[in-house]
């Protein structure tokens, strides 16, 4: 099993430490179009350099459960497979990589003359204001513009290739899954309500047996696809045309989805940040152009059992060092797991409800 390494000094197969190749980034002289400041942000995978028109994004060479990304050659690749599978929602944004060589007298630079020490995935920037989660936040989101965002993604699903899987297999993803959220979330360390996440995994793990016909029905009817593994408000752009980025290329297990199950989790995302009419708007669109149509109460195990994964990734924060003390992480997980709460609720009233 890999185990996470975040230090900005990790040495690359070249021997230049990832901290020299941030530090020359860092400089607006170092790309070849018109540059003059550059702004950098770290995340978890990556370092992201934005100039006035471009993005550069630099991945660490980080292992993780689910990614290895330590040689130059896997780099290399996520960095292709990154460009291909966001072209498929955002052809307009996604330009190709670049190289960062070393010449002889060790310097750095973009391009592949001299030695190849890494490569960047290029992208065009995409304005802060025309992002969802930015339209959402400061409520100028409007139903048209779901409605673009349902057209296109409705397009997207019902041109995509339905993934050949085993009904008992799709089933087993969430029955694992939910012994992972229950596991992680009920660590004594993170301080959550321990048995308020006891009885939502009980109950999402009772719904999961309870109806396997209704999980069953959406793999025979051919709904399970290649999607996009991370649809959030902050990587889809309204303007000048939609696009969606950021799709998890590092693992196609995580991209294989129910289209439902990803569509209702960006109508959480729409409700977490105060605007659930959104996601209802986002899903009545989607069944009308594509004609899916789906359990009521398939939609809320989805949702509740996505919800309790994104708590369980959020608190997961406080195991790193700089995020130790930070309130922001376990009200975070807080905030997801009353959602969670909310979706299993709507299913509880239900099966619980007189005939």
């Amino acid at each position: 099993m890999c185990v996470a390494t975040q230090s900005a000094a990790l040495p690359s197969a070249s021997g230049v430490m990832l901290e020299s190749k941030v530090a020359f980034l860092r400089q607006a002289s170092s790309f070849p179009d018109p540059a003059y400041r550059v702004e950098a942000i770290e995340t978890h995978m990556s370092w992201v350099f934005l100039t006035e028109g471009y993005a550069y994004k630099l991945k660490k060479p980080v292992c993780h459960d689910l990614l290895d990304f330590r040689t130059i050659e896997a780099r290399h690749h996520y960095c292709k497979e990154e460009v291909r599978l966001n072209r498929r929602l955002a052809a307009q944004v996604y330009i190709g990589i670049v190289a960062l060589s070393i010449d002889a007298s060790g310097h750095l630079h973009l391009g592949e003359d001299g030695t190849i020490i890494d490569w960047l995935v290029k992208m065009h920037r995409l304005p802060a204001q025309h992002m969802l989660d930015y339209a959402i936040k400061n409520r100028t989101a409007s139903a048209h513009d779901i409605r673009r965002v349902a057209t296109q993604l409705a397009t997207f699903y019902c041109n995509s290739l339905p993934v050949a899987i085993k009904t008992e297999a799709y089933r087993a993803t969430f029955s694992t899954d939910i012994n992972r959220n229950r596991e992680a979330l009920s660590r004594p360390a993170y301080q959550l309500a321990t048995e308020q996440v006891s009885k939502l995994c009980d109950d999402q793990c009772h719904f999961l047996l309870a109806h396997p016909d209704k999980f069953d029905e959406r793999v025979k009817k051919k709904k399970i696809v290649e999607g996009h593994g991370d649809l959030r408000p902050e990587h889809i752009c309204l303007e000048p045309t939609i696009a969606v980025i950021d799709c998890l290329e590092f693992s196609r297990a995580l991209r294989i989805t129910d289209a439902v199950d990803e569509l209702g989790f960006l109508a959480l995302e729409c409700e977490r940040l105060g605007m659930p009419d959104l996601g209802h708007i986002l899903l009545d669109v989607y069944s009308k152009l594509s004609g899916d149509t789906y359990f009521p109460l398939l939609l809320h195990f989805y949702q509740s059992y996505r919800a309790t994964l994104r708590a369980r990734i959020a608190i997961k924060h406080l195991d790193e060092a700089k995020f130790r003390y930070s309130s922001e992480w376990r009200s975070r997980a807080t905030h997801y797991l009353q959602l969670a709460q909310q979706h299993q609720d709507a299913i509880n009233s239900v099966i619980e409800s007189p005939a």
